[in-house]
């Protein structure tokens, strides 16, 4: 029987700061820029239970925020304190797993189909983890347990917060039926829009619709969504144990056009960029800019390597190339962030073809 399970750790970065600032705990509180101090540029980070009560969350800009609740507690990010706290849960978690696939900082699917033989075994499992996690590592995490990895992640967004929850196979239409289509694992805000404009208000009205109406509107892409709303799911669990991508990001203290000063910004992150590229053993093949503008709109825009590369310079050059491609003359920045991925162990030097 196979058996996924989806860990996916609670507002972390705001949990990671409770660890060293005992004052924040349980209270409204957000990892993010100051508004009273940095002009309210920047948005949320991360949002802890308590301040999404008053309706923040992630990827708010400060601004509103601090207008929702202005006795908000603000803590600044400290990626590299994420990063440290993100291996030890990682490194734990992989010791429960068949097989491992870390999908971002604070999520990792895990196939437990040899180490568990059916659902309460795999739910006493989990229960384990989540014990190991807390106690040793202090943090909250949510678990959902499934047959694959869709409804693994549908069902630990039903457990949080600081929950664990099954779906058996049989019970993942009821289970998925009455959420808004929003809520669809891989649906985004535009898609949503669409599906509900098509009268889709419901994963259950998705997973009644015809099929092939989907294909002629959504192309490829329906059919992958009729699929998702009857819980249907084939994708195995990509076993990796190494880190896809390393990257930094800054925002301006104002909007702004100036070369000079954005060219400095990605000369600066580029440099920790290639600091951390050094550390980790790595070598890159893929440089990506994110510019986010005053209206919040975001771009990436990316350049792939006819080689690895572990030359630091290498990266802001490509990044300034990509800016100077894609900005357009007048526009106004944000944020801008530079990150580098399709990464591999670096080790030492090899037969150039070794790196093609």
């Amino acid at each position: 029987m196979r058996l996924i399970a989806l860990i996916d750790m609670d507002y972390f970065f705001v949990a990671c700061e409770e660890l060293r600032h005992r004052e924040i705990r349980g209270k409204p509180a957000v990892v993010g820029s100051d508004p009273k101090r940095e002009g309210g540029r920047g948005v949320v980070m991360t949002a802890s239970y308590a301040a999404r009560k008053f309706g923040i969350r992630s990827g708010m800009p400060i601004s509103m925020a601090y207008r929702i609740k202005k006795d908000l507690a603000y803590v600044p990010q400290d990626f590299e304190y994420y990063e440290e706290m993100s291996a030890k849960v990682m490194a734990l978690v992989k010791t429960y797993a068949d097989k491992f696939e870390q999908v971002s900082i604070d999520e990792a699917f895990i196939d437990i189909s040899k180490m568990a033989s059916g659902y309460d075994e795999a739910l006493e499992l989990m229960k384990g983890l989540k014990k190991e996690i807390r106690e040793k590592i202090g943090l909250p995490c949510s678990i959902g347990i499934s047959v694959n990895k869709l409804m693994a992640k549908m069902a630990s967004e039903g457990a949080k917060p600081d929950g664990i929850k099954v779906v058996k196979e049989e019970d993942a239409a009821v289970f998925l039926a009455k959420k808004p289509v929003g809520e669809l694992y891989g649906v985004g805000r535009k898609t949503s829009r669409m599906l509900e404009e098509f009268g889709y208000r419901t994963i259950g009205d998705l997973a009644k619709a015809n099929p092939v109406v989907l294909v002629e509107r959504f192309k490829s892409y329906g059919a992958e969504l009729h699929n998702s709303a009857n819980g249907i799911d084939d994708s195995d669990v990509q076993e990796n144990w190494e880190v896809k991508s390393i990257s930094r990001e800054r925002t301006f203290g104002r909007d702004t056009s100036d070369r000079h000063e954005i060219v400095k910004a990605i000369g600066d992150m580029s440099k920790e960029v290639g600091e951390d590229l050094k550390k980790q053993g790595f070598a890159y093949k893929v440089v990506t800019i994110k510019l986010r503008y005053s209206d919040f709109e975001e771009n990436l825009r990316s350049r792939s390597l006819t080689h690895r590369s572990v030359d630091t310079d290498e990266i802001a050059q490509v990044a300034t190339q990509l800016f100077d491609k894609y900005m357009e003359k007048g526009e106004e920045l944000r944020k801008i962030g530079v990150r580098i991925s399709n990464l591999a162990k670096y080790k030492g030097q090899k037969r150039m073809t070794e790196y093609a």
